[in-house]
């Protein structure tokens, strides 16, 4: 409703796909099988998908409206937009995004501010007929760290408050207060970037994250975005190990109008590898991948998720595009392990923080700006399809300071 992306020029027609798929990723059942017998096996499992992997009930999307334009719309604001170059013919127009509706903008930063008020209230109680003493800046420590801001940042912010406070000569709370908010918002700034397609067709995501975080519900949600912005969409259930995985992504695909590339039982690397191919064949826009859950501290499961990466490639050789984790917004300082740990496994260009309608406190995100500045491409506050939607630094620290 009032995501934002960039669009650029799209490349030519990409090379034929690789007919030799060298390596897959091992099986948890198994893990003992020798590298040239996974080989093996992901081989046989590409030759047999014809007779085993098929669309799952829905058609295959229209293609774009336009496959070679040269214009864009871009924007760090969601109101507002700017015209990139014209298109070389008439009949290559490009619909802008919808301008969000004010009602709705309104009903999407109160649920952010409902979302967050835990943290809200104990961070703007303290600035209640305070006096500028060593005593606020007490209090103020303490809520950030219950905040799960963490030790970097809550210091990192205090000492520049110190200095701000006696460089501008604040004398009120409510000054301070205000001060503190622009602190807060430059340091997330850094974690506030516009996700970019159409950089190539198809524009490949690999989607991680630990079991719980809601991967298959976000990936549903981003891509009924997509579509917002004229996008066609393929899904690939690369899932295999969790009971219904496949099952709820294809439920999401009925929902949007969105093909699904899935398999009963196999490897996923081979499920993803032919999702992929079909992706290329049909010109699809987006191929977003669902993986299988993993714990950082699980190292094994860990490296099987860099060799799907790495079959991704052998599918298409500058992908993935994206490699995205979603992170649960109640973890904490947890959430700032796993992406450390992913990002060290997988090279991650993006976060997609889920589950800020709860007990979520939000200092995280500062905690992440400071020690692993990934963007936060969305945030979720619910299980609407609109509860999806794109970080901004100002309105988040609005939510925990307004």
């Amino acid at each position: 409703m009032f995501s934002f992306f960039k669009r650029f020029k799209k490349p030519a027609d990409d090379a034929p796909l690789d007919t030799l798929l060298e390596e897959s990723v091992e099986t948890e059942e198994d893990e003992e099988i020798s590298d040239a017998e996974l080989e093996q096996q992901a081989l046989e499992a590409s030759a047999e998908r014809v007779e085993e992997i098929e669309p799952v009930s829905v058609p295959a999307p229209a293609a774009p409206q336009a496959t070679e334009s040269k214009e864009y719309w871009q924007g760090h604001t969601q109101s507002q937009w700017s015209r990139g170059p014209e298109t070389d013919q008439a009949s290559e127009e490009i619909l802008p995004p919808p301008e969000p509706d004010p009602v709705a903008k309104k009903s999407w930063l109160s649920r952010l501010r409902n979302g967050l008020s835990k943290t809200s209230n104990n961070l703007t109680g303290i600035f209640v007929s305070a006096k500028i003493d060593e005593d606020l800046y007490e209090e103020l420590e303490t809520a950030l760290l219950m905040s799960d801001a963490g030790v970097d940042a809550t210091e990192y912010l205090l000492e520049s408050l110190h200095e701000k406070v006696r460089a501008e000569r604040l004398t009120e709370a409510a000054q301070v207060k205000n001060a503190l908010r622009e602190l807060l918002i430059d340091l997330l700034r850094p974690l506030e970037k516009t996700l970019m397609l159409s950089r190539a067709q198809p524009l490949v995501m690999m989607i991680a994250g630990v079991n719980g975080v809601g991967k298959t519900t976000s990936i549903g949600k981003l891509a009924k975005h997509l579509q917002r912005f004229n996008q066609s969409v393929l899904l690939a259930a690369g899932d295999t190990f969790r009971a219904a995985a496949r099952e709820q992504l294809t439920v999401w695909g009925e929902r949007n109008n969105v093909t699904v590339i899935a398999q009963e039982s196999g490897d996923a690397a081979a499920v993803i590898f032919d999702a992929v191919g079909a992706a290329r064949a049909r010109k699809i826009d987006v191929m977003m991948a669902d993986t299988a859950g993993r714990l950082p501290t699980q190292l094994h499961l860990m490296e099987e998720l860099h060799k799907v990466r790495r079959v991704i490639a052998k599918a298409m050789p500058d992908a993935p595009h994206e490699v995205l984790l979603v992170i649960d917004g109640n973890t904490g300082q947890n959430a700032l392990a796993q992406v450390k740990a992913f990002d060290d496994a997988l090279g991650l260009t993006g976060l997609i923080v889920t589950k800020l309608d709860g007990t979520a406190k939000g200092g995280m995100l500062a905690a992440i700006a400071r020690q692993r500045p990934i963007p936060v491409y969305f945030i979720g506050v619910g299980e609407k399809v609109e509860d999806l939607q794109p970080f901004s630094a100002e309105e988040f620290a609005d939510a925990l300071l307004g």
